[in-house]
């Protein structure tokens, strides 16, 4: 007879920090890149234990949980904020920290002081700024200092009154080959990947062909290197509503009213605390306790 056997008891092999070098590794061997956003420890601890490649601290955090109309309110103070929860709770993925409105826009010199906030007082591995040519002097000059940079082209919800609204980008042919020479720009100043937004899936595509580095799309087709999704979108927690190139894997918000409801239930008949969820006291304990209440009065 045969003998089993044995039974590994040691922890699965620890996942190597994964950094702007295997993002272009992965693209070089054509393995898709995941990347997905968080805002907080427990959500980061699950993304990182789940496996995902890299995690986006989005300025999204404006609205779907700081609750603004768009993402335009959101200040640097609140995006290190919430960064540095995110890095206490992912030890392996890529951090990636949004830069908000207006903290890159003003000066090259004011992008880079605020880009090196996101990795000193933020504790992220690389920044993500909106923005074509543009944008090139700055990224450059924050490249320059050290900190890798991620571009965003097509639709960039900081530009959503320049766009007229959440708007797709990319449609026609002079805004096309005008988004293919942003990302060449991008490139070429230093990016070490691009997001591409809600633009045409063959543009997107063709976009990832023509340039060395990772696109990572979202609403932009499978064509990209990789794919980015607002975590509250997959996850139903965002009820306000759910842009089209969401796919939800859940229904987190309908299943957290249920609970809720069925939590007041139960405290309005007395079902909870039920005896279970109680600390009871020894009765000769209790006894002493009384016969001291009454001997003090």
């Amino acid at each position: 007879m045969s003998t089993p056997a044995p039974v590994s008891t040691s922890a699965p092999a620890a996942r190597k920090k994964v950094t702007t070098l295997t993002f272009r590794r992965k693209k070089e061997r054509r393995e898709p890149i995941t990347m997905l956003t968080a805002y907080d420890y427990p959500t980061a601890m699950a993304l990182d234990n789940a496996g995902i490649d890299s995690i986006l601290v989005g300025d999204s955090l404006a609205m779907v949980v700081l609750g603004y109309d768009n993402t335009l309110p959101v200040t640097m103070e609140e995006m290190l904020h919430h960064c540095r929860a995110v890095s206490r709770g992912a030890k392996t993925a890529l951090l990636v920290g949004d830069m908000p409105f207006m903290s890159y826009q003003v000066s090259v010199e004011e992008a880079t002081r605020n880009a090196g906030r996101f990795l000193q007082q933020g504790n992220m591995d690389a920044v993500k700024l909106e923005g074509g040519r543009e944008r090139a002097d700055a990224i450059r000059s924050i490249t320059g200092a050290g900190i890798p940079v991620m571009g965003h082209l097509g639709l960039t919800p900081q530009s959503v009154h320049q766009l007229g609204g959440f708007r797709a980008q990319g449609k026609t042919a002079i805004a096309a080959k005008r988004l293919v020479e942003d990302a060449m720009i991008l490139e070429e100043a230093g990016c070490f990947s691009i997001v591409l937004e809600s633009v045409p899936a063959r543009l997107a595509e063709l976009i990832s062909k023509r340039i060395s580095i990772p696109t990572i799309g979202i609403g932009a087709g499978v064509g990209c290197d990789g794919q980015v999704l607002v975590t509250h979108d997959l996850l139903g927690l965002f009820d306000r509503f759910t842009p089209k190139f969401v796919k939800k894997y859940a229904n987190f918000h309908v299943e957290m009213q249920r609970a809720f409801a069925d939590y007041i239930e139960d405290v309005e008949t007395k079902r909870f605390p039920a005896h279970e969820h109680t600390v009871e006291m020894d009765d000769t304990e209790w006894d002493v306790l009384l016969k001291e209440l009454n001997h003090s009065h």
